[in-house]
This record gives C-alpha cells, structure tokens and sequence, in this order.
C-alpha cells in the first residue's frame, strides 16, 4: 500500500432530501412546451432529465427524459422523441446550457417539421411541469485522506453519492463533482482526479457507480 496523502481539507459527505413539487405549468402541443421549458425554473428542467436517476436506479441504462417520453409516447412523434434521448446529460455543466439544448432541438424540429405543430395531447395527457426542491444535511463523515475516503464511500447512502455527483455539477453550476474537486484541490492527485471525472455516470446505477469509485480509489492505493 502506497504511503497516504494527508489533505490540506477534509471532506465532508452530505446527502440531500429531494421533495418533488407541482409548479401548476402544463403543455398540451410542442409549441407550448418549448415556450415553458425556455422560462420554468431551472429546478424543473433538472427535475425532468434527472428524475429517472433516482427513481430508477436498478435501470441501466435509465429510460430517457420526460420530456422525450411525452413526445414520443403521447405526441406520437418518435424524430424528435429520439432526438430529445439521445441529447447527452453529461456534456452540459449547467442546468442553463442543458436547457437552451432541449429547446434549440425542440424548435430546430418545429421549423422543419410542418405536421409537428399540429400534434396535440388529448385531455389528461398534457405535460405537466415539476420542480426538485433538495434539503442538503451533512452525513458526519468525513475523510482526510484515500482510505478514510474509500471507507466512507462504502458506507454512505446513493442519496449522498448522488448528490456528490451529479447535484454538486449540475445543478449547483461547480463545473466539476465534488470528489474530482477535492482529489485534486486537497490531496494534489490530478491524474486521479481526472479518472473520476472521466466516468460516465449516467451508463450505470449509483450501487455501480459506488463499487467503480471504490476500486479506482483503492487501484490508487495499491490495494
């Protein structure tokens, strides 16, 4: 076992309480939802192409967003539904620019599409736009270096791995996760660091997601 790096700053673990809300915004036809999703808070566009990562996470890898399941199962148009799928979450560091995605496909496609504006939602089918609202409470862990930081991961709940990765990215804007922050700031170890960032969260479940972090950071230690 290689000899550990004493961080400069611990690492404190959190987790999150997510309640999900109504905002009371609905879409029935394509126009509709474009114009909602340019103005919704940025907590409803999380809300609805996050949602599925922690509702399902046994599922990999996860259903699409909810906004490419009501165009392709309500509306009926699968060009766009695929589309609105395939847009790849983790490229975008902020809720802002993953929004602009969204609607820049929706309105590429209604531009060219003349039939797509008269697709409609029947009674009951309309979207329906919510929002996350998260609490943020510290776990009590904490870790000073690798091994008290593996220790950690093995014990902490997805919640809290969850919110490390994906919240602390997106939604937080912090550009990176919160571990790939704290290797390279605190411990000094870029080449780790960039490992982590590297993965591709969203192809796996947390349980995965957990056992991977924990064989690169124990891989780092030798063990």
């Amino acid at each position: 076992m290689q000899e550990l790096i004493r961080a400069k700053e611990p690492f404190h673990f959190h987790t999150r309480l997510h309640l999900s809300e109504l905002t009371g915004l609905r879409a029935t036809t394509l126009g509709q939802l474009l114009t909602l999703i340019k103005t919704v808070p940025g907590a409803s566009i999380y809300h609805h192409t996050h949602r599925f990562l922690q509702q399902h996470q046994n599922l990999s890898p996860e259903p699409p967003n909810d906004f490419a399941y009501w165009v392709t199962e309500i509306l009926g148009d699968d060009e766009l539904g695929e589309k609105l799928a395939s847009i790849n979450v983790i490229q975008y560091s902020t809720i802002r620019n993953l929004r602009d995605k969204i609607a820049s496909t929706i309105e590429e496609h209604l531009q060219t599409n003349a039939f797509a504006k008269l697709r409609f939602a029947s009674s009951g089918e309309e979207f329906h736009f919510m929002k996350s609202v998260s609490f943020v409470l510290p776990t009590g862990c904490s870790a000073m270096d690798l091994k008290e930081f593996s220790e950690n991961l093995r014990k902490i709940t997805v919640d809290s791995i969850y919110f490390h990765i994906f919240e602390a990215r997106l939604r937080l804007e912090r550009g990176e996760n919160d571990f790939s922050n704290w290797i390279e700031n605190s411990l000094g170890d870029k080449d780790l660091a960039n490992e982590i960032s590297s993965l591709d969260p969203y192809t796996q479940t947390l349980e995965n997601l957990r056992r991977t972090l924990v064989r690169i950071i124990d891989k780092r230690m030798g063990l």
